[in-house]
């Protein structure tokens, strides 16, 4: 039985969602994690993962191994006992800690895989619950953005303490994602606005506004088919999260060589400091854009349809 799950990126609201004001998510097909269950011969269940160079048996790994714990969940989650022997492997081609949700697609792609082998089918609502619940297990406090993004394979719009709601483009548009190849340590650029805002609540809050302005202007442009607009609104969005301090010069490089390239518009995506940063290109001159980001030092570029 093999199930798959696409990445995520966010495309407007990161850092300004922490002060409860809108986000916008979208998947990202290129790259995807893939789960393939099966009966196995030798005792227990045996995981290969070869993208984290794991390969061992469940029973070896401590309940709370970010994949050990997927799949204790999981078959609490559907009643299966005494657990059969099996074979597990996961496969992943979507870079790890840069922001592309990496974590929750494998967990959604396990989930599903895992409750269809046993003939348990869940549906996507009770796989986003599940895979929330995991993502707390490990992120103490996470949006629930990945997991919903991931879950539906849809572009979503988040706000704290507000139901998540997905939504559809009416209008298919293309993405280049560009990654600095550093890693993004979004708790640390978290903390450091935490601590600007609360030194200077009112500037803040006014950069958070303007932010949320930003994402439901955005939003209303992705669903009424008016893509072409949205790359103002990225750099508008750049210009906020450069004095939320969580830009860097590699970032800001990387999104200037994409403007410079013909990009509609480009900003960081995530947490800042490091990770990925996004661009809106027209389809035709998407390569070159992923071209000229590879030239000025990204480590590797994805080109994706938004649709």
């Amino acid at each position: 039985m093999k199930a798959s799950a696409p990445g995520k990126i966010i495309l407007f609201g990161e850092h300004a969602v922490v002060y409860k004001r809108p986000a916008l998510a979208v998947p990202v097909n290129q790259v995807k994690a893939d789960v393939e269950v099966s009966e196995s011969n030798q005792p227990g269940v045996q995981i290969h993962a070869p993208n984290i160079g794991l390969t061992s048996d469940l029973a070896s790994l401590p309940p709370d191994h970010p994949i050990a714990s997927v799949i204790l969940k999981t078959i609490q989650a559907l009643g299966v006992s005494p657990l059969p022997n099996l074979s597990l492997t996961i496969e992943s081609t979507i870079p790890v800690a840069a922001g592309l949700g990496s974590g929750a697609a494998v967990s959604v792609a396990l989930i599903r895989a895992l409750s269809t082998f046993f003939s348990h089918p869940l549906i996507d609502g009770q796989i986003n619950e599940l895979a929330f619940e995991i993502e707390k297990f490990h992120h103490i406090t996470p949006s629930g953005i990945d997991n919903t993004v991931i879950t539906y394979n849809m572009p979503v719009y988040y706000m704290k303490e507000k139901p998540i709601e997905t939504f559809k483009p009416g209008k298919p548009f293309t993405i280049v994602i560009g990654d600095t190849g550093i890693p993004a340590p979004t708790k640390e650029s978290v903390g450091d606005v935490r601590r600007l805002w609360l030194r200077d609540q009112p500037r803040f809050e006014a950069i958070f506004d303007e932010v949320a302005q930003i994402s439901t202007m955005a939003r209303h442009f992705i669903v009424s088919g008016r893509p072409e607009l949205l790359g103002e609104l990225m750099d508008h969005n750049h210009e906020f999260l450069q004095q939320l301090t969580v830009s860097s010069p590699e970032l800001d490089a990387l999104v200037e060589t994409a403007r410079k390239a013909g990009a509609f518009g480009a900003k960081l995506s995530g947490g800042g400091r490091g990770g990925n940063m996004i661009a809106l290109a027209d389809p035709a001159s998407a390569e070159s854009v992923a071209g000229a980001l590879m030239s000025a030092g990204a480590k590797r570029t994805i080109i994706t349809e938004i649709n």
